[in-house]
């Protein structure tokens, strides 16, 4: 046994020497005297000479050199699959938008149970109107806008980085991220409750002439066109991943830029006449410090089916929970009107004292 490690030691070191007679002949292929690792290219060359494989010829040395050159041109991998069919929901660090065009009307019911009742409104001077018919699950809620405040926001943020596929309507998102951003509980009746919403947004259908996307068309759709589940969780039936297909309506909206940045804690409101009535403000009020409309008014803008005396009686409940984020409100009776004003005080103060406003209680 002896003998025979004797034997490889005398080979290994053989070798070693003739590696270092040719490296020594060849000075310029490695600097032995920097402190800088050897690269892969390096390394195997050094293993070749170890193993007294004879080097490539000058030429072919050439030939590499030109395309390693070519490869060095460019530090990062091509743009593959530049155009997909669909917009992938995978923006993280984004800002809440709602489109203009639903904030103003009443499309969404404020009712919990299914609303099976066909909905008119028209604007105070006739230039917009909207009819809404249900579907025989109910017309979609104010919470199942939820789904389209998510989408709206993801795809506003990606066209603001310039990404080519934010320009189709078809939209894929992961469930998960989707309850997480909306601040609803992860749990698996989550998943069921939302497949209905999906059939009650598919399912109400809308007959309207507002403009969005500078295209003014007297239309009917149904607020998205379809949803598909994509991909089921292996365990039970759970959807993971979806896919829904916005109508061309919302869709010229959020491509136009239509939309209005809204707070995160409008997903935090338990009423839906809490977030109807934020919407409004936001929508109204805007860089104004205060916004003023009659009772009755707000009712119809709100799409509310309770009488006047209980939704005052329900305005004066929010108004005194003072849950509105951004916003306060307060109602004049001698006036039947609801006062809407922004928590900022140097911006409220600096309108009372422009004198274009005057401030009720």
């Amino acid at each position: 046994m002896k003998a025979l490690n004797d034997a490889i030691n005398r080979l290994h070191a053989t070798r070693q020497a003739k590696a270092a007679g040719h490296l020594a002949k060849q000075p310029e292929l490695f600097d032995t005297g920097s402190d800088t690792p050897l690269s892969l290219a390096e390394l195997a060359t050094t293993s070749a000479l170890a193993a007294d494989t004879p080097l490539a010829s000058s030429s072919a040395g050439v030939e590499i050199d030109a395309a390693n050159a070519k490869r060095e041109r460019s530090k990062l991998l091509p743009v593959r699959h530049v155009e997909r069919d669909f917009f992938l929901c995978d923006m993280f660090d984004y800002a809440i938008k709602d489109d203009s065009a639903s904030m103003e009307a009443p499309i969404f019911t404020l009712a919990t149970k299914p609303d099976l009742a066909v909905w008119n409104w028209a604007s105070k001077d006739s230039s917009r109107s909207v009819e809404v018919y249900p579907s025989v699950k109910g017309r979609a809620t104010q919470f199942d806008k939820d789904v389209l405040i998510f989408v709206v926001s993801q795809m506003t943020e990606a066209l603001n980085c310039g990404r080519q596929d934010a320009k189709n309507r078809t939209v894929r998102f992961v469930v998960y991220d989707y309850l997480v951003s909306t601040n609803k509980p992860t749990g698996g009746s989550q998943y069921g409750r939302l497949e209905a919403a999906f059939d009650r947004l598919a399912g109400t259908r809308i007959k309207t002439d507002i403009k969005t996307g500078d295209q003014r068309e007297k239309q009917n759709f149904g607020i998205i066109d379809s949803w598909t589940i994509i991909e089921k969780s292996p365990d039970d039936e759970r959807m993971i991943a979806v896919e829904v297909t916005l109508s061309k309506w919302l869709f010229n909206a959020v491509q136009a830029h239509e939309v209005l940045t809204i707070h995160r804690d409008y997903f935090r409101l338990r009423k839906p006449l809490e977030r109807r009535l934020y919407e409004l403000a936001r929508k109204h009020c805007g860089q104004q410090a205060l916004w003023m409309i009659g009772l009755e008014l707000l009712r119809e803008k709100c799409g509310a089916h309770s009488h006047i005396r209980a939704f005052r009686s329900q305005v004066l409940e929010i108004i005194n929970a003072d849950t509105l984020p951004e916003y306060r409100m307060t109602y004049a009776r001698e006036k039947d009107q609801v006062m809407f004003y922004t928590k900022i005080t140097k911006k409220l103060m600096a309108a009372l004292a422009s004198g274009k406003s005057q401030f009720s209680t």
